[in-house]
């Protein structure tokens, strides 16, 4: 049953010049941040509407009162990100989450509920991976039965290789995995004109 999976968020506190420093040129370090924090706000409603055990991974730490502002607001429970490579770090989560999980980040506005929900099936129906590629090359969410380590140790994380590679690293430990849809993430300034298109409220201006 969809209720035996978890989903776990993976989030950056939102403070200026260290959120979605790419996006700065265009909105500013506090107008990158603020964006920043909306996008996690936006991820968690979509995670909660699943009615889905779900964790927020905090980083660097789930001290700041972001993080907390989320968990009275959503419900969710909080979780400090491991040390570490991205890659370790998501190896990592997925042994702490113990059973069937849903790992995502926030940047890729698109995984609403629904989607959310048809990946969960798909673990749920004996699947044992499910990705959600990005048009980038990369993936805005993995799903696991079961940790596979291999497919994050050594990772060209932020290439368009991404997706590619773990497909390969799939085929070679036997692992067949689903693609339900190809979602956007934002991360350049030309995204956040697509972002506006879906009706997603934007910070204002600049700083």
């Amino acid at each position: 049953m969809n209720a035996d999976v978890r989903i776990a968020l993976m989030a950056r506190a939102p403070e200026p010049g260290r959120a979605k420093t790419r996006l700065a040129p265009r909105l500013g370090e506090a107008g990158a941040a603020r964006l920043h924090a909306g996008l996690v706000r936006h991820a968690l409603r979509e995670i909660v509407a699943t009615r889905l055990r779900a964790a927020l991974w905090c980083a660097p730490d789930e001290s700041h009162s972001f993080f907390a502002a989320c968990a009275s607001e959503f419900g969710v429970s909080l979780r400090a990100q491991p040390d570490g490579d991205l890659g370790s770090r998501m190896a990592r989560i997925f042994e702490a989450m113990e059973g069937p999980t849903l790992l995502m980040g926030s940047d890729c506005p698109t995984i609403d509920a629904s989607l959310l929900l048809r990946c969960a099936k798909a673990l749920s129906d004996g699947a044992a991976a499910v990705f959600l590629p990005a048009e980038d090359g990369g993936y805005g969410l993995v799903g696991l039965c079961r940790p596979v380590p291999a497919i994050f140790v050594d990772m060209p994380w932020g290439t368009d290789a991404v997706m590619a590679e773990t497909r390969c690293r799939l085929a070679a430990c036997g692992v067949i995995a689903q693609e339900p849809a190809i979602v956007w993430d934002v991360d350049r300034p030309q995204d956040i004109d697509r972002l506006a298109e879906t009706g997603f409220v934007m910070p204002d201006g600049k700083d």
